[in-house]
């Protein structure tokens, strides 16, 4: 059975391809009827495909769902990656990496109103089966935190374990906003990562 990774790499070969306009679509019924009560053959008629085609694609719903999310992901990082370049000072980028990644899987349309309407369905994505949306994250933080270290060269932790704790620290946010942790003032957030998330990587915070 193709992987997640090996399906995104076939459909998403370039914008505006079919494959993104199906995953559009998908998303956007999702976004409807939720996506227990949404049929396949509902996405093929909002694509402009057959169900046939689609299934070709798709061997089931469970591969299209997962799909869609870990493109959604891929989407948010390239939305964070545009506001971290933003900011001049290494140390400040991790800062807005974290704000970001949180404040955005925060807000996710999607995932608001999945956890409020079908938890049995997202729930275990995001947790018990989130190997790939934590892929993309952890693989876009580690990227960052290895530019961070080509700045700072005298940071010598692993970016790919911190990258890892970070991903699932933003992932647990997301889905448990009620805490000691602010999510809701993006400024206070930027303070939380000075005074917690900076020294983890050897940064003493300004």
């Amino acid at each position: 059975m193709p992987t997640v990774s090996s399906i995104l790499a076939r459909i998403l070969e370039k914008p505006g391809s079919e494959g993104e306009k199906l995953l559009d679509s998908a998303l956007s019924a999702f976004l409807d009827f939720g996506i227990k009560r949404t049929s396949m053959g509902e996405i093929a008629r909002r694509a402009g495909i057959s169900p046939a085609t689609l299934y070709r694609r798709f061997e089931s719903k469970n591969e299209l769902v997962e799909a869609v999310g870990v493109r959604e992901a891929q989407r948010y990082v390239a939305e964070i990656d545009e506001r971290v370049r933003a900011v001049t000072e290494p140390d400040d980028q991790l800062v807005e990496i974290f704000v970001a990644f949180v404040g955005t899987i925060a807000g996710n349309e999607l995932l608001r109103r999945l956890l409020g309407t079908e938890p049995e369905i997202i729930l275990p994505r995001l947790t018990t089966e989130a190997g790939p949306i934590l892929a993309v994250g952890r693989g876009y933080l580690a990227e960052k935190l290895r530019e961070l270290q080509d700045d700072m060269p005298e940071l010598t932790f692993d970016p790919d374990l911190v990258a890892e704790v970070l991903a699932r620290l933003a992932l647990s946010l997301a889905l448990t906003p009620d805490g000691l942790i602010p999510l809701g003032d993006a400024e206070a957030g930027r303070e939380f990562a000075r005074r917690t998330l900076l020294p983890m990587v050897g940064i003493r915070p300004h």
